[in-house]
Parts: structure tokens; C-alpha cells; sequence
């Protein structure tokens, strides 16, 4: 059984604690396989395979995929991870953390059950994007992807299309297009609902439309989205999760559910609800 290591972060504290993390793994006969953006800088590559590519954790029969930091760390494991099926395990290290369902503590408390299987299994849907440059891009997003406006202080124009049909012209900073996974993050801070991961859906959440009477829509993740960009320079930025391309607005983009989905590994007594109640502060009042 082997483990892929993997985290953005380079410090003396983070570097201590994962060889304490790979020492656990080693004691129960779990190989280690270190991200090499990582392993160079904490001089894991001298004891440790690395991979940096989704090929390389296929050839090396990774089991599971544990990421350490925040929900960011978690998001971009897709670009490794992909359509593998490889289950990822999100230890969080940083603060908000709803996706990394693994405190630094009890990760070890957990470690058995994990490598055993006696833990859920959350599938979390991904967003696919064709455009005429999909070649150039990697076209996947966990969260969301986000059309906005690119080196412009003008509103932008955003006709859109839902299973071909006419659906409306946002007019503003742009739109959002959520998973339910990413309901809880640029979404939510334009004032979309969130969703729970369970439920089989997308959301459009404009960003800061002009017309005041346009809210989010909630609409079943088996539908088709095209979009058409109208804006005082010929390009529009696309972001997919945290990765930014510029597309020209003379090029359509369309959206569709991805043909696969991520496995997120959680802990047995986890709820959703609990989750948004803690990290969102809901109940807590100074009146009562």
C-alpha cells in the first residue's frame, strides 16, 4: 500500500510534522511517495519516490492521496488526482477548512480506520469547460469556474444558455458557476446558498450585477451551460478554481458535470451540517 504526500507549504514546522506523518505511515507497512515541488525543498527526495504528475501516482499504485493545508491544498489536488479514482484524504493545517476534514491531531487518531476503509466516502462532482483553447488549459474545476471582467473597470455583458435555451444577459462583474463543493466559497461571499455536497446540482451566482433584481439559480448538474462574453476588451478572464486563463470574446465557452467524480475521505462522525454550524459560527449569539 502507498500514500502520495502532498502540500504547498516548505517551513521547518511543516517539514517535522510530515516526517512524523510518514513515520506512522511506515509503521503500519504504508510506502511514502512525496510531491517533488516539495520534496526538493525539504530534501525528502533522498529517502522518498516523488511524483508531480497524475501518470506518475497511476504507475506507482498510489492507495490514497493526503493533502496538507487548507481547502486550497484540497482543491488542487485535482490537478493530479483527475479521473484516477484515487480517494484524497485533506488534513487541515490552515483555518477554515471545510472540505479538510482532518485535524494534525486526529489524523492519527484516524489513520487506522482510513487505511482500512472504515471511513466515508464523500463524492464531490467537477465541472468540465470546452472552449476553442481547452488544449491550452487544464479544463477541470472542483470549486467553480468563475467568467469575470479582464483590464477593465467597465462591466462586462454575459449572455447565457441552459441546454441551448436562452436563459438570461448578466450584466455586471461577471458569473460564477458552483459545484456544490464550491458552494461554500466565491460563491457564497456574492451571496449564493449553499448547497449540501450531496445534492446534484450547479449554481449560477452573478457578481455584482447591475440589475438588482438577478439572484442565483440553482439548477440539476445534468444540464449544459454556453456563454457568450461581450466587453470593452477583446478578453475575458476565466478562472478555474485558482488557475486563470483569458479567453477572447470572440470564443464561446460551454460547461457540463465531468464524466467522473472526487473521492473525499471523511470521518465517520463528520456532518455537513455540523461542519457549516462550526465554521460559519451559526447558534452563536451574544443574546443567547
Amino acid at each position: 500500500m502507498k500514500g502520495a504526500i502532498y502540500t504547498q507549504k516548505n517551513d521547518l514546522d511543516t517539514f517535522v510534522y510530515l516526517s512524523k506523518f510518514i513515520s506512522e505511515l511506515s509503521a503500519r507497512g504504508v510506502g511514502a511517495v512525496v510531491y517533488s515541488g516539495m520534496a526538493e525543498a525539504m530534501e525528502f527526495s533522498k529517502d522518498f519516490e516523488v511524483f508531480s504528475t497524475k501518470e506518475d501516482l497511476q504507475r506507482q499504485e498510489i492507495d490514497f492521496f493526503f493533502t496538507f493545508g487548507g481547502d486550497g491544498t484540497i482543491v488542487n489536488s485535482l490537478l493530479f488526482v483527475q479521473d484516477s479514482g484515487i480517494p484524497v484524504v485533506g488534513v487541515n493545517t490552515g483555518r477554515l477548512g471545510f472540505l479538510a476534514s482532518f485535524t494534525k491531531e486526529n489524523i492519527f487518531e484516524e489513520l487506522d480506520d482510513i487505511l482500512l476503509g472504515k471511513v466515508m466516502v464523500s463524492q464531490r462532482s467537477v465541472i468540465e469547460v470546452t472552449s476553442p483553447r481547452s488544449d491550452k488549459f487544464f479544463p477541470y474545476a472542483l470549486n467553480d469556474v468563475t467568467i469575470s471582467r479582464k483590464e477593465t473597470t467597465s462591466m462586462i455583458t454575459v449572455d447565457s444558455y441552459i441546454d441551448d435555451e436562452f436563459l438570461n444577459v448578466f450584466w455586471g462583474d461577471g458569473v460564477i458557476i458552483s459545484t456544490p463543493t464550491g458552494s461554500t466559497a466565491y460563491s457564497l461571499s456574492c451571496g449564493g446558498p449553499i448547497i449540501s455536497p450531496k445534492n446534484e446540482s450547479f449554481v449560477i451566482t452573478p457578481i455584482a450585477p447591475h440589475n438588482l433584481n438577478v439572484r442565483p439559480l440553482v439548477v440539476n448538474d445534468s444540464v449544459n451551460f454556453r456563454f457568450a462574453v461581450e466587453s470593452r476588451v477583446p478578453q475575458y478572464s476565466l478562472s478555474l478554481d485558482s488557475r486563470l486563463v483569458h479567453i477572447g470574446t470572440d470564443e464561446e465557452i460551454t460547461l457540463r458535470k465531468a464524466p467522473f467524480n472526487i473521492s473525499l475521505i471523511q470521518p465517520n462522525n463528520l456532518s455537513f451540517y455540523e461542519t457549516i454550524r462550526q465554521k460559519l459560527l451559526w447558534g452563536k449569539d451574544k443574546r443567547n
